[in-house]
């Protein structure tokens, strides 16, 4: 009797919404029950640039931050291919950064749209606007009125790039995690 094996296909799952949405506090659930996740970069790139005396690099070189975010999105891409784990969880995608330019009315040079091109996620989920959740802090900028006009854009953007977006309810941290993880396994 011959075995054929079965290919095991590596998820790299992306957690998407706008600002104030819980995406973070998902991912820290995802991690103290012990998945591979990559955290938010941006706040990395902020904290870096206050460092170097800047102090909101998205609203005074939108295009350097951009180009910063690009990257280092493009490395966790990279690094979750590598991953011994099945499944990879992802705060933000490649496509969030060109949302964010669209939000901004900026334009970007065409690498931005190759890169969502060659790095393709097998899941999105979004995580729609949640005015009672919603908080601002150093690095959040945006109002609630912003953060649905960016989810708009998210959306406008993944769905652009051919995803099929999985939307999360509104519900406790534990009940938005268990969605996530039937809607994997299914």
């Amino acid at each position: 009797m011959r075995l054929i094996a079965k290919k095991v296909q590596k998820e790299i799952v992306v957690i998407i919404g706008g600002p104030g949405t819980g995406k973070t506090t998902i991912i820290d659930g995802l991690l103290s029950m012990g998945y591979c996740c990559y955290p938010e970069i941006s706040r990395e790139v902020t904290m870096e640039a206050k460092k170097q005396g800047i102090e909101q690099l998205f609203l005074e070189n939108p295009l350097l931050f951009s180009e910063l975010l690009l990257e280092g999105r493009k490395k966790q891409y990279q690094n979750a291919i590598l991953e011994s784990h099945d499944v990879v969880f992802l705060d933000r995608g490649i496509p969030d950064v060109l949302a964010y330019m669209h939000y901004i009315g900026d334009s970007y040079p065409a690498f931005f749209d190759v890169a969502c091109k060659e790095h393709q996620y097998t899941k999105i989920f979004i995580l729609p606007p949640w005015e009672e959740i919603y908080v601002s802090d150093d690095e959040r900028y945006e109002n609630y009125e912003q953060a649905k006009l960016i989810y708009n854009h998210l959306t406008e953007t993944y769905q652009n790039y051919g995803y099929s977006l999985i939307e999360v309810p509104k519900d406790s941290v534990e009940n938005r995690i268990k969605f996530i993880l039937g809607a994997i396994s299914n």
